[in-house]
Order: C-alpha cells, then sequence, then structure tokens
C-alpha cells in the first residue's frame, strides 16, 4: 500500500504562530541577558556599586553586555512592531518575511557572537556564559526561529518583492499612522526633488549645501520641528523628527544634518534657558532666520567634556570667551554659538562649565569668519561634507551678559547633558536614512547591471545582500522610533537612544559597505555615489558619542539598572 505523501511544512514567514514564537524567543533571550549581567555586575562591583575602574579592566565584557542589551530591545521592539500590525491586518508578507529574518539572524548572533565592528564579536564566553545558560535560551521557539528565519528561500522572496516595487524607498509597513506617512512622503519628495539630483555634485566639489536649500527647508518647518508653537515652532514630537530626518538624510546625510544644530540650541534653550532667552532665539531658530552651531569640542580631549580648557571670564556687564575649539560644524555660516567654557576658575572637571548663546557673524564662502575674534580652518574630511568641519579660535570673543544659558554658572554640562537623549535618537534616525540610501543605490545597480546573462539581484549572495539592507534598516528603525515615543512620553530614554544610536550607525556601515560591494569595481569609482555613501556612513559610528563611549554608558545603564 503506497504511503500518502507528507505535505510540505509551512515556510515559517507563513506560519501563523510566527509573532507568538518570537513573544516566547524574547522571553527567553531577557532571561540570559539576566544571566550574562549578574556574571558581569558580580566581577566589577565592590560594596554594591559598580566600579568605574573595575569596569574598565572588563571593558571588552562590558562592552558585549551593552551589544546583548541592544540585541534584545530590538528583538522585543520587532515583536511589538509586527504584534500591532497583525493586530491591525498590515501584517504583509514582505512584513513577514523581515520579521522572521530578521528574528533568526539577530537570535543567532546572541547566541554565536555579535558582531560589535568588524574584528570584535561579543562571544556570550565573553559575558561569562556558559553552555548551560545556552541551553536554556535554546527554546523551542529559538531553535525554530533560528534555524528557519533567516532562510535562502525568505531572502530570496523579500528581495523579489522589492523588486516588484520599483521606485520604493522603504520595504515593509514601518508601523506609523498615516499622519507620520504624510510627512514621509512630503519630506521624501522634496529629498527626490531636491536633493538627491545634487547631493554627489556638492560632495565630490566638496561644497556648501547651497542657501536656497536651507530656505526652503525653513519653510518646510525643518528648524522648528519640535519647538512649541508659542515659541513659533510645529510642536511635533520626537518621531517626526526621526521620519524628517530619514528622509533627508537618505537624499544627503548633510541636509538630513542641517536641523540637528537647530535641534540641540533649542533643546539647550527649552531644557536650561530664562524666558527671556527662549522668547529672543527659539522664534528665530523655527524659522531659520538664526542658524545655529555646536560648539564643544576642543583638541585633544574628544569625549572627555570635563577636561575643556576654554575659558569665559567677566568683563562689566559682559563675558569675554577665549579657546580653541575643533569639529565645528556649519561654523561659518551660521549666527549663533552654542558654547562650553569654564567659568569657575580652579575647577578641572564638569562643575566648573557653562553654557552660553554667543552671537556671531554670519559668514560667507570667501570670508567665513568675519569677526575680528574668531578664526577658524577648515578641515578636510572624507565625506559629510555638506556643511564643512572647522576648527576654531575663540580670541577675547566678547558676548553679553544675557549670554549665560540660564543666567547659571557651573551647569553647562547638565544643561548638555539633557540634549544627549534627543541628538542620539535624531543621528540613529539620520543614519537609517544613510543606510536607506545605500539600499536604494544598490537595488537600483543590481536590477540594472547584468552579469552572465542575467542581473546581479538573481545571484543569492547578492540577493542576500539586499535582503539583510531592508531586515536591519527594519530593525535599526524600530528601536529608534521606540526611544523617540519614550521621549516624547517625558520618560527617560538615554538607553534607549544609546541603543539606537549604536546599532543605526553600525547599520549604516554595513549597508554602504555591501553596497559598495555589490557595485564592484564601479563602487570604487568616485563618480558613483555609493563611494559618497560609504563615506558618509562612517561618520556615524563616531560622532555623538564613538560607538565604544556609547557602548560604554549602555553598559553601566545596564549594570546598574536605573
Amino acid at each position: 500500500m503506497t504511503q500518502p505523501a507528507l505535505a510540505d511544512p509551512v515556510p515559517l514567514a507563513e506560519a501563523p504562530e510566527l509573532v507568538s514564537l518570537g513573544r516566547e524567543a524574547v522571553a527567553a533571550a531577557d532571561a540570559l541577558l539576566v544571566e550574562a549581567r549578574g556574571r558581569l555586575a558580580r566581577a566589577v562591583s565592590a560594596q554594591g556599586r559598580v566600579s568605574g575602574r573595575m569596569l574598565d579592566d572588563h571593558q571588552y565584557a562590558a562592552h558585549a553586555l551593552a551589544w546583548l542589551a541592544t540585541y534584545v530591545e530590538a528583538l522585543r521592539q520587532m515583536t511589538g512592531w509586527a504584534a500591532r500590525l497583525k493586530a491591525e491586518a498590515r501584517l504583509g508578507e514582505a512584513e513577514r518575511l523581515i520579521y522572521a529574518i530578521g528574528m533568526g539572524e539577530y537570535l543567532a548572533q546572541v547566541a554565536g557572537g555579535i558582531p560589535m565592528s568588524q574584528g570584535e564579536i561579543a562571544r556570550p564566553a565573553d559575558m561569562g556564559l556558559t553552555d548551560a545558560d545556552l541551553a536554556r535560551f535554546a527554546t523551542p521557539a529559538v531553535r525554530r526561529l533560528t534555524a528557519e528565519g533567516n532562510s535562502d528561500a525568505h531572502r530570496t522572496r523579500l528581495v523579489q518583492i522589492m523588486t516588484e516595487r520599483e521606485g520604493a524607498a522603504t520595504f515593509g509597513d514601518c508601523g506609523l499612522d498615516e499622519e507620520f506617512e504624510m510627512i514621509r512622503a512630503q519630506f521624501r519628495r522634496f529629498a527626490d526633488e531636491r536633493v538627491v539630483p545634487h547631493a554627489h555634485g556638492w560632495h565630490l566639489r566638496d561644497e556648501l549645501i547651497p542657501m536656497e536649500i536651507v530656505d526652503e527647508m525653513a519653510s518646510l518647518g525643518v528648524f522648528g520641528l519640535t519647538i512649541p508653537e508659542e515659541h513659533g515652532g510645529l510642536s511635533m514630537g520626537k518621531t517626526a523628527m526621526c521620519v524628517v530626518s530619514e528622509e533627508l538624510s537618505r537624499g544627503y546625510i548633510g541636509v538630513g544634518s542641517l536641523g540637528t544644530r537647530s535641534e540641540i540650541a533649542a533643546e539647550l534653550i527649552l531644557g536650561g534657558g530664562t524666558e527671556a532667552q527662549k522668547a529672543q532665539y527659539l522664534p528665530k531658530i523655527a524659522s531659520g532666520e538664526i542658524l545655529p552651531t555646536a560648539v564643544f569640542t576642543e583638541p585633544n580631549t574628544g569625549s572627555d567634556l570635563g577636561a575643556l580648557r576654554t575659558r569665559a571670564a567677566r568683563d562689566g556687564d559682559d563675558w569675554i570667551i577665549t579657546g580653541n575649539k575643533t569639529w565645528i560644524t556649519h561654523a561659518g555660516r551660521t549666527d549663533l554659538m552654542t558654547v562650553l567654557a569654564r567659568t569657575v576658575p580652579g575647577t578641572t572637571d564638569y562643575s566648573g562649565l557653562s553654557m552660553f548663546l554667543a552671537p556671531k557673524t554670519r559668514g560667507t564662502d570667501a570670508e567665513p569668519f568675519p569677526d575680528a575674534t574668531l578664526a577658524g580652518g577648515e578641515i578636510e574630511v572624507l565625506g559629510y561634507r555638506g556643511m564643512k568641519e572647522y576648527t576654531l579660535a575663540l580670541d577675547g570673543h566678547r558676548v553679553p551678559g544675557d549670554a549665560l544659558l540660564g543666567g547659571v554658572e557651573g551647569q553647562g554640562f547638565k544643561q548638555l547633558m539633557r540634549t544627549f537623549e534627543s541628538a542620539r535618537i535624531q543621528t540613529a534616525a539620520r543614519a537609517i536614512g544613510v543606510a536607506q540610501s545605500a539600499m536604494e543605490i544598490a537595488l537600483r545597480y543590481a536590477q540594472e547591471r547584468v552579469a552572465f546573462g542575467k542581473p546581479l539581484s538573481a545571484f543569492p549572495r547578492v540577493a542576500s545582500k539586499l535582503a539583510m539592507m531592508a531586515v536591519e534598516i527594519m530593525i535599526a528603525r524600530q528601536i529608534t522610533y521606540f526611544a523617540a515615543r519614550e521621549k516624547d512620553a517625558d520618560r527617560r530614554c538615554d538607553l534607549e537612544a544609546g541603543m539606537a544610536k549604536l546599532l543605526g550607525a553600525r547599520v549604516a556601515w554595513a549597508a554602504a559597505d555591501n553596497g559598495l560591494q555589490i557595485h564592484g569595481g564601479n563602487g570604487f569609482a568616485l563618480e558613483y555615489p555609493i563611494s559618497r555613501v560609504l563615506c558618509d556612513a562612517r561618520i556615524l559610528n563616531i560622532f555623538e558619542g564613538a560607538a565604544e563611549i556609547q557602548a560604554g554608558v549602555i553598559a553601566r545603564r545596564v549594570l546598574e539598572g536605573n
């Protein structure tokens, strides 16, 4: 008697229990993180408190823990995204594929090793985890997602869908409501029409973004997006900021970053300024009449802001600022400097720092620093060129007495710290935009370039690269949107913002690097835009907190559990 043929198993992406499996896997990942945290906490704690010295001694393990915590949060947010879409009947084929691939790959990396950089892998053993811990982690849900999620069939089908949606820049439902998608559509049109056709030329010629583009951005409300209406802004939240930053950065990171300086200045003034300072500056920042620049970093200090040497001293009713700064973005063509300087004599740490709203004369291409008390030199850079980077010397630069932010000395570092959450959320969004640009350029090239009788996108290794770009962009997007929602709800989110920035920067670099690889030798030619995107992506792991600094901050927060 002939036995009936067994039916083919249902592919994981089509399985009705997919999201339930994800929830179970997140619970297992959470339990593994608790074990890792406990093991490392015992190694770096003294008298019940995390020791900075001991944490430095165990830096590799601490940073591995930061990456594990980031992955667990990413898995949680992806599962929340999939669950919401399923509840709203929006979890389509593309979304299910993205979810299955992403969960399968990230769970596999949790067990086998998470890439912290190209040559550094965070292994479970680095955090003191044992084979027994990993056996408990390998629940049936984890095993199935790992075995079936990131399959060649899933990746191939995802790229087929991406190829069919010609001209689409975002693949998969991002989970936002109609208002945010309308905002996305508006800024996508602006980027496609006014930025994309010119971005590569600006980069190759190392030109400042034309003022007409800056003026158009001001008219669209970019600079006042999150400033309250009573101060001339649009009163929109950080999620809207993310969407706008994504789309502008997809066009060109320089354009996407123009709003960052206004965001930082507005956050400083809203959080620490006097009512008079808010009334004086916020409406003009929102309208684009005032373009600000952040003047914090100094030579040989980097992330160690407590070692700053720039000084500000009273001179009658005014302040005189003297010192050297570096990596000052868009310094020439701005009207206002937010300057961190030391005002308390005898201090050598954060406690003596104050923040100033220091006016300056707007420069031109020919004369970027017309003030006699300011001198600057351009720093030539690989990418991120549209605003230019400068060294800046303040030689007795005089500012009025009311330029001291909040009117109180010694609060500068605390005031700056309050801006880090928003700045890192926006940087994560910029990273998503850069990754999106890389994917869009690479997909188009892979469809158009024919080798051995078929388009490059038909080759599995190329398709795999494209699929993982789409998947990781969605993962980075969901953890970034989560951080933005937390910020909008006025909840502390420095941990979530740091995770979003840490992961987003790595995703952008991977997308750009793989995009160039898809181009082959052409990708190494300056005439191809992917070469620019690669250069632009590289900075994201450095500014707004280098990846190593960011991982250290995340690790301490995870270990302290507050």
